[in-house]
């Protein structure tokens, strides 16, 4: 047995296990990999009491720990949030395998015959905070594209992400894959994360899911490559040809169903013709609901804002706080997202097909929308089943990781005895 205080020992001895069951996972077949899933998800049903009083032990540590009310939403679990987690199980194991699928093939005038196939990555270290559920995601949807998994929860989830973890390993061992394929580090020591990140020989790819602290610190310190967004700055502009109706359903929506996600309203824009109109509108509905809105000169003199500072542009809230700024027209809407932005998920409201089109053309975020809530900025809303973290970079992976995302790609070439002139 290795101790748990021995980091470099116990990460080395993760990594190496790891490595061995990723070239098993590599060819499995789809049936088992489905069977796993199917297993974990009826597991996590029948253990959901146990789950929940492991998850009442990360509350408690959290309160000691004096985290914020959007924080602790996102560490709670209940029985509809674990509903949920088996659900996104289910649907990730009812998903086509993306390992082997031929994603383009050709000949070619020397008689070869060129496919090239997705093909697993590898090892993928996950590091998060708070949100257990992402134990339950990563590791299916590393399963599901025949990676091996090690996951590196963050101290607040300790118990619950140990809880559900025991009930993926149990899928595995149900399925006859190899239970290293998804593995937990053991320990809340900091030092673990620092050991993931030089890893180079044994994980490929670090995926971070947590606050801009720990996602900026990965990408300083990782020798391993990232798939990363360091915030979710996400922008709603109201554009003079908004529907008032849709705009209030929309923002009221994107703001308020859960603070503490990434896909949360931000910051809006409203166009300068529709700001006491509209604006005024969803601006004290926003309030009404408990919403405190930092709001530019033009809109300070509605009933109930607060004034804005510089600081208030270009700023991740994950709390019950919205910024509000007048802009003169669509192309000062698209310069303020593109200086205050952080290429994660912007939308645009209005009725002008026109307008819309340049918005999501002309902008680069990850994820632009139209007329629809930016809450609808996750894997599983996109069809993937679940999602690893959202990508905002723009190297192999962007916007929602799914299993497909954690593919590469390799060439299957034939010849017939063929040779090169």
């Amino acid at each position: 047995m290795l101790d748990h205080t021995d980091i470099p020992a116990v990460m080395a001895d993760m990594g190496a296990a790891a490595r061995a069951a990723a070239t098993k996972l590599a060819f499995a077949s789809a049936e088992r990999k489905h069977a796993a899933l199917i297993s974990a998800a009826d597991t996590v049903w029948r253990r959901r009491a146990e789950i929940i009083d492991a998850n009442g032990k990360d509350l408690a540590f959290g309160r000691e720990k004096g985290l914020s009310p959007a924080m602790m939403d996102r560490l709670m679990l209940d029985e509809d949030r674990i509903r949920g987690i088996v659900d996104g199980l289910r649907a990730v194991a009812e998903q086509a395998d993306p390992v082997g699928q031929v994603m383009d093939e050709w000949e070619q005038p020397s008689g070869l015959h060129i496919q090239r196939v997705r093909t697993p990555l590898g090892v993928v270290g996950v590091i998060y905070e708070s949100r257990p559920n992402v134990t339950a995601d990563a590791g299916a949807l590393c399963l599901k594209s025949g990676n091996a998994v090690i996951l590196r929860g963050g101290s607040e989830s300790f118990h619950s992400s140990s809880a559900l973890h025991a009930c993926l390993v149990h899928g595995l061992r149900e399925a006859g894959l190899p239970e290293d394929a998804i593995q937990l580090v053991p320990t809340r020591d900091r030092a673990a994360v620092s050991e993931m990140l030089t890893m180079t020989g044994m994980i490929d790819v670090i995926v971070p899911r947590g606050g801009k602290g720990l996602v900026g610190l990965v990408q300083r310190e990782a020798r391993v490559p990232v798939f990363a967004h360091l915030e979710g700055i996400v922008h709603i502009y109201i554009d003079k040809a908004a529907d008032p109706e849709t705009v209030l359903k929309v923002v009221l929506n994107a703001k308020t169903r859960r603070t503490g996600i990434c896909g949360a309203a931000e910051c809006l824009l409203i166009h300068e013709e529709v700001a006491m109109t509209i604006g005024r509108g969803v601006i004290r509905a926003l309030i009404d609901a408990g919403v405190e809105v930092r709001a530019d000169a033009a809109l300070s003199g509605i009933e109930g804002t607060v004034e804005a500072t510089a600081e208030d542009w270009g700023r991740e809230y994950l709390d019950m706080i919205i910024a509000a700024r007048t802009v003169p027209d669509l192309d000062a809407a698209m310069d303020h997202i593109r200086q205050f932005g952080s290429s994660h998920t912007d939308c645009i409201l209005t009725e002008d097909s026109a307008a819309a089109e340049r918005f999501l053309t002309e902008l680069d975020s990850a994820i632009l929308m139209h007329n629809a809530s930016t809450q609808f900025a996750d894997g599983g809303e996109f069809g993937m089943g679940a999602e690893i973290g959202i990508a905002t970079g723009k190297m192999h992976a962007r916007g929602p990781v799914g299993a497909t995302q954690l593919t590469s790609f390799k060439y299957r070439v034939t010849g017939q005895g063929t040779v090169r002139a």
